[in-house]
């Protein structure tokens, strides 16, 4: 069976979100379909996989909400299952910032088009961030992107305050994976006075879904949050795997290392696993 993978988000004011989630759970179930959904006040965010029609089966239903009835959806195949279980959450943020008043339904920065994005990569006036945690910059980024160093995006506003400054950076571009983070996170450098802000719309997947491979200027490869671990140009399948111990995708290369252990430890959490944990997933792997 081919899988299709659906990525979705939209910012837009639900005040009754708790009271969709039991039908849209229900419907989910009903198409076999898998992944995570998170409601807010904010608006809708969700990964989901299943067959063609369960997926637009389901995209229907969330688009049946006139509020939501623009909805636009990223798709990419695989052929095993992405995701193990279904989630339907209810959640203070469909993507957490931690910072009270952000809302890009109503201050957003200016999107920039993937077939755009290399001509303002190539302007030497403009800082570009990748808003992502550092795990995700290290397998892949676009040339000359500032890395945050962040563990979690709730970091990004303290990196802001510390490293940036509206009256030398005039002009910031920003990208992550599917455009969700750079919403909040360019809503987020309005507020604090920047003046001039863009954004990469559909982030890294739709510039790798649309710009052709001769043209790409994205280097590695592009972490997912599901169990394709990261995929590559054109929405292709990558190469990196996921360490059991700490989650973090791991190369070939990692995996012939002293430090890696199938299923138990790698050169990333080799040092800080006690070993409670690793008795823990030693007998996991068992």
């Amino acid at each position: 069976m081919t899988y299709v993978v659906a990525a979705f988000y939209q910012f837009v004011r639900l005040p009754d979100f708790a009271e969709k989630q039991a039908a849209l759970l229900a419907h989910c179930r009903s198409r076999g379909v898998l992944g995570t959904i998170l409601l807010a006040a904010e608006g809708i965010n969700g990964t989901i996989a299943g067959s063609a029609e369960a997926i637009d089966s389901v995209l229907a239903f969330i688009r049946s909400d006139p509020r939501i009835a623009d909805l636009e959806s990223k798709q990419s195949y695989t052929d095993s299952a992405p995701f193990e279980r279904l989630k339907v959450r209810l959640k203070e943020e469909i993507v957490t910032l931690g910072v009270n008043g952000i809302d890009p339904t109503n201050q957003v920065g200016t999107y920039v088009n993937p077939q755009e994005w290399n001509d303002l990569l190539s302007d030497p006036d403009i800082l570009v961030i990748d808003t992502r945690n550092e795990f995700e910059v290290d397998i892949g980024t676009f040339p000359g992107a500032e890395n945050p160093q962040i563990a979690s995006f709730r970091q990004f506003p303290d990196y802001v305050r510390r490293h940036l400054d509206p009256a030398s950076h005039k002009k910031i571009a920003m990208f992550c994976t599917g455009g969700i983070r750079c919403e909040k996170a360019s809503s987020f450098l309005l507020s604090q006075g920047f003046q001039e802000v863009y954004h990469l719309k559909g982030g890294i997947l739709k510039y790798l879904e649309e710009v052709p491979a001769q043209e790409s200027l994205w280097q590695g490869e592009c972490f997912v949050f599901d169990e394709r671990i990261a995929v590559t140009q054109g929405l292709a399948e990558g190469t990196y795997d996921s360490c059991k111990g700490c989650g973090h995708p791991i190369s070939e290369v990692d995996k012939s290392t002293t430090q890696y252990q199938k299923g138990i430890s790698c050169p990333y959490c080799f040092d800080s696993l006690t070993e409670e944990k690793r008795a823990r997933q030693a007998a996991k792997k068992r």
